[in-house]
């Protein structure tokens, strides 16, 4: 499963009781290392069946590691041991923007022995999409990128726990997670016929993302926060006036949650388009589709 990643914690844990609820074998979970800094946090992901995925090492010693996970990964699905969440990016998506990391793509395709083709559909991809009626950590998130324009972002001490804890605790309205459809051969047959690899590598990136971005729901909040970025009033009847003014009072709370020093105006129009982008993102994608028919 490659599902979009939009908090630490609940993205697998969901997919987990959803599975569970259906009846499904619950999934092993790849986390990165990176948040084994506490022993809580570090419990709570084992509980989750957790793979730990090595950060902040060599090059030499990644692409080591890489080989054994891919081989791992594979070894798991195709002998039908376990299916296995992945993330379709390292990290948190933090923009609102949802696309799969090459990188990923070509890791899992490491360990293949077989033809192009053979070696995706022998893994059975599937892509979910999950979305939050409120954003997990979205002063957070704002906050990260405005201070990373114009400085190296680092994390303070314990960020990522705290981090976590947000994301858990913060309220996130409704919730929707979506399995989609598993690429077709066709698809990967497609991409196969492309003379470069990396253009392969695209091509299997872009039904991936067709797919997260077709089964990702919208709600009202993003809607909302697609008029207030553009100052427009196009999706005015995806919502209330009451409802457009109380999500613009939650807009300022969680701004003043944020140290007085940053631009406000800044930080206001990216927490914003955390909102309104899956909004633009699904309408480019319509507006692809419509050039291609």
């Amino acid at each position: 499963m490659m599902s979009n990643h939009r908090d630490i914690i609940l993205d697998p844990a969901i997919t987990q009781y959803a599975l569970y609820q259906n009846g499904i074998p619950l999934s092993q979970i790849a986390v990165g290392s990176n948040l084994l800094s506490s022993k809580t946090v570090e419990y709570l992901l084992r509980s989750n069946r957790m793979i730990k995925v090595i950060r902040g090492i060599s090059a030499r010693e990644l692409y080591l590691f890489s080989g054994m996970l891919s081989k791992y990964i594979r070894k798991t699905i195709s002998g039908g041991e376990s299916s296995i969440w992945l993330a379709q990016r390292q990290g948190r998506t933090k923009n609102g923007i949802d696309t799969t990391e090459q990188g990923l793509l070509k890791m899992l395709d490491m360990s293949g022995s077989k033809s192009f083709t053979e070696n995706f559909m022998e893994l059975h991809i599937v892509p979910l999409s999950i979305s939050y009626e409120y954003e997990p950590c979205d002063i957070l998130k704002a906050r990260e990128i405005l201070i990373s324009r114009t400085q190296k972002y680092v994390k303070g001490e314990n960020e990522d726990l705290h981090s976590i804890l947000v994301g858990i605790t913060q309220q996130k309205g409704n919730v929707h997670l979506n399995i989609g459809e598993p690429l077709n051969e066709k698809e990967v047959e497609d991409a196969s016929y492309c003379d470069q690899k990396n253009d392969r590598y695209q091509a299997i990136r872009h039904a991936v993302d067709k797919r997260v971005i077709e089964g990702y729901k919208l709600w009202n909040t993003n809607y909302m926060g697609y008029d207030l970025a553009n100052h427009s009033y196009r999706f005015a009847d995806k919502y209330t006036p009451q409802e457009l003014e109380a999500f613009t009072e939650y807009t300022e709370k969680q701004l003043d949650k944020a140290e007085p020093t940053l631009n406000r105006e800044e930080l206001r129009d990216i927490f914003l388009r955390i909102y309104a982008n899956p909004v633009a993102t699904k309408e480019a994608f319509r507006e692809e589709e419509e050039g291609l028919k």
